[in-house]
């Protein structure tokens, strides 16, 4: 097993890593819109969303994958009813490659945020 860290994307805020890689797949912990300072990043659904992807991309590049090489993700949305507005910027990033995902409406999330997203991924 391999732990992941990279200084591109925010350090764990709790006793866990920001990704692991076993067995030539990748499991990153969840990533909310925190930016690298510390700092929740400002706005909406949308805009928490593109920070949470710029977090991922930052720790799969540093395991030497990408966003296409992702197979499953786990959405935690703070309110459903933004789904189709994070399903927007979500499709940015994955159009043509579609991985597995569940999605499901939690009571909180860390810091109060909107979203977060783990994902696993081939190495």
């Amino acid at each position: 097993m391999q732990i992941i860290h990279t200084d591109h994307a925010p350090k764990a805020i709790g006793p866990y890593s920001q990704a692991l890689i076993s067995n030539g797949l990748l499991y990153t912990s969840g990533q909310i819109p925190l930016c690298v300072d510390g700092t929740i990043v400002e706005g909406g659904i949308e805009e928490q969303t593109k920070q949470v992807f710029a977090n991922l991309k930052a720790v799969l590049e540093e395991a030497g994958t990408n966003l296409s090489k992702v197979v499953k993700t786990t959405v935690f949305l703070k309110d459903l009813t933004t789904f189709t507005d994070f399903n927007g910027v979500y499709e940015e990033y994955f159009n043509e490659h579609k991985p597995a995902r569940s999605c499901v409406e939690v009571a909180r999330l860390p810091k109060d945020v909107l979203v977060e997203i783990e994902c696993i991924a081939i190495v």
